[in-house]
């Protein structure tokens, strides 16, 4: 899990790439749920958080460059 600090101090590039990631990662526990094969299903709701720590720094960035 990723700590908002640290997620800020990742460049524009790295948190797209880091947004493909986290992306891959929910469709991997999402199949894995879906074949009971997944050990921990409360991984899924991190992987969505991350995913959306990562979006918000994303659109903050986007408004400061437009404003």
């Amino acid at each position: 899990m990723m700590k908002a600090k640290e997620v800020r101090e990742l460049s524009t590039e790295q948190l797209n790439t880091k947004l493909v990631e986290l992306k891959k990662d929910l469709f991997n526990l999402r199949l894995q749920h879906a074949v009971n094969q997944l050990d921990n299903p409360l991984k899924i709701g991190e992987v969505k958080h991350d995913i959306a720590r990562v979006k918000t720094v994303l659109r903050e960035r986007e408004l400061a460059g437009k404003a």
